[in-house]
């Protein structure tokens, strides 16, 4: 749904986010007993018990759970009574956020719970996600993700668009950024380290860790009862990448730039980014496709290279973006979050406060 189509429509709102502190491992902790906190902290937030949520939906993926239909269990955390209208989507947190989004726009709730959780710490996350690939001729290579996104780093740097100490000042920063996030697993001056997968390096790749995250999202007057300073969704769009990997140009992404184009981005500047960016090389993809200077804030929060919980690391971003318009940080700002092997599936919102 476009920007256009959007203002058509009510106007909805992030009116709360929390988030676990991202850690390499809690296999002291099922997803529930990790998904639990957040959810009592989202609710609180807003003084809302589950009986008043309109609608309920989530995101995670069975691969990294290992059973099917994993996500019925998580249920437990949101409550047993009394029952709810729910929904579940096999992605990123943020893909569930935009089916929410839609619920609400379509008037048959007036709030919405949106949450998303990922333990990557009891199996190789690397070859998991494997499973994302072409069935028949890519996936029986086993490519991981790292050497994939390594191929997309040579490739920008074979069309000049960037080199390693380049990508060794985007990990600097993001994790020097996060020393101000207390929920980040990586901080401070965290060593760039050996090559993984030339010519990225350990600081140029996310930490492998478990955590969850929640939004709860609010239409119109109900929004503004609900929190102070509401981060109202001006335009949200997703769109793909081919499937095919050597049919597309890994230094661009064009799909990202046509959700950006629909949800309305470039009508105005933005003055916060939150971009989901796992790998360095993709924060400079990004910054093109999005078309971000100099002047704009990317990651305050440190972003995936301090803390990447597979399945939630997207709707953290949103989650983050809108936190900062909520405490009068930013005004205007886009959160962006990726599904896929070397920027696949792209999904754009803007947010932005009320005029202050």
């Amino acid at each position: 749904m476009t920007s256009e189509e959007a203002r058509s429509g009510r106007d909805i709102a992030v009116v709360a986010f929390a988030q676990t502190d991202h850690r390499r491992s809690t296999e002291e902790s099922s997803e529930v007993e990790m998904l639990m906190p957040v959810l009592h902290e989202v609710l609180a937030q807003t003084g809302l018990r589950t009986a008043d949520i309109g609608f309920t939906c989530s995101g995670s993926s069975d691969y990294l759970a290992g059973r099917a239909f994993s996500f019925t269990m998580a249920l437990d955390g949101v409550g047993a009574w009394p029952p709810v209208s729910e929904s579940h989507v096999e992605m990123d947190g943020a893909w569930a956020l935009y089916e929410a989004w839609t619920k609400l726009l379509t008037g048959d709730a007036d709030t919405a719970l949106v949450y998303s959780y990922g333990k990557s710490s009891p199996g190789s996350v690397r070859d998991v996600l494997t499973r994302q690939l072409d069935p028949y001729y890519v996936a029986p290579l086993w490519p991981d993700s790292v050497a994939l996104a390594a191929l997309q780093a040579q490739a920008l740097m074979d069309a000049g668009h960037t080199d390693e100490p380049a990508l060794a000042a985007v990990g600097a920063r993001s994790r020097a950024d996060a020393a101000a996030n207390p929920h980040a697993q990586l901080t401070g001056r965290v060593p760039q380290g050996d090559y993984v997968v030339r010519p990225l390096r350990t600081g140029d790749c996310p930490p492998v860790g478990d955590g969850a995250a929640a939004v709860i999202l609010a239409a119109g007057q109900r929004a503004r009862e609900l929190c102070a300073r509401p981060a109202w969704i001006r335009g949200i769009d997703h769109r793909i990448e081919a499937h095919g990997l050597g049919v597309r140009d890994l230094t661009d992404s064009p799909s990202t730039r046509l959700a950006a184009e629909k949800a309305g981005a470039f009508e105005r500047p933005v003055d916060t980014a939150e971009l989901h960016a796992p790998f360095s090389a993709q924060e400079v993809v990004l910054r093109r496709a999005l078309r971000l200077g100099d002047d704009v804030c990317v990651n305050p929060s440190g972003g995936a290279l301090a803390a990447n919980p597979v399945m939630a690391a997207g709707l953290v971003r949103i989650g983050e973006a809108a936190a900062r318009i909520h405490r009068g940080a930013c005004d205007r700002a886009l959160a962006h979050a990726t599904s896929g092997p070397c920027l696949q599936q792209n999904l754009v919102a803007v947010l932005e406060g009320d005029p202050r």
